[in-house]
């Protein structure tokens, strides 16, 4: 059984195994050669719509999130500070795991498929998700699990199926920033060194889309 995972995000990580080979999803330019913290702000704009902010450790915002409920389908756009959109987040309507799928920029063509979301299993009492790149065609075994409690922000992102030590990124509340608006939301999350943490930021997206729950759990929709 894995260890499991510290308290302490930064400790977590060191104390977990290191990634052979740098993680690139999104692209390289998100890598760093040692652990990242990020902070996450979420804020309901309108019923249906939420807006995503991503700072660094200095506060410099990375990234947003436009998060807008469609009339058949959620997407969602994560974009850089300039603007640009890096990845176009798609629900698959009628699955009964919730999938979600990540194309780059601004497409939603399967041949711009990076990696895709589920659910584990249909019915949780604490989150368990499995990521597929998109070169994982067979699905027969995930490439990253998520796992923990949402509703605490505590989270882990595990390479390979879970059963590792190996954390490539951790979410945790954010005791210092704490705000007591009831409209908002703000948590951090360590990134492990060599770990693409775009592609990081998008699974937190997902995460909480499929927590959200809008949508129910597909109950008669497909299988997958």
């Amino acid at each position: 059984m894995a260890d499991q995972p510290s308290n302490n995000p930064v400790l977590a990580i060191a104390m977990g195994k290191a990634m052979e080979s740098p993680v690139v999803v999104i692209g390289p330019q998100f890598l760093t050669e040692n652990p990242v913290d990020l902070t996450i702000s979420s804020k309901i704009v309108t019923l249906g719509e939420s807006d995503f902010s991503v700072s660094d450790a200095n506060g410099t915002l990375i990234f947003r999130v436009k998060s807008k409920l469609a009339s058949i389908r959620d997407v969602r756009h994560l974009k850089d500070a300039a603007g640009n959109t890096l990845v176009t987040l798609k629900q698959k309507i009628r699955t009964i795991h919730r999938r979600w799928q990540a194309f780059r920029g601004d497409s939603m063509d399967d041949k711009d498929l990076l990696f895709s979301v589920k659910k584990s299993s249909v019915f949780q009492f604490k989150t368990q998700l499995d990521v597929f790149l998109a070169s994982n065609t067979s699905e027969t075994a995930p490439n990253f699990k998520i796992k923990g409690n949402w509703l605490e922000r505590s989270c882990t992102i595990y390479s390979g199926d879970g059963e590792s030590n190996t954390i490539v990124a951790q979410m945790h509340k954010e005791h210092t920033v704490k705000t007591l608006a009831l409209d908002s939301d703000k948590f951090g999350v360590t990134v492990s060194e060599n770990v693409d943490y775009a592609f990081i930021v998008a699974l937190v997206v997902v995460l909480n889309e499929i927590n959200a729950d809008r949508g129910g759990d597909g109950i008669f929709g497909e299988d997958d």
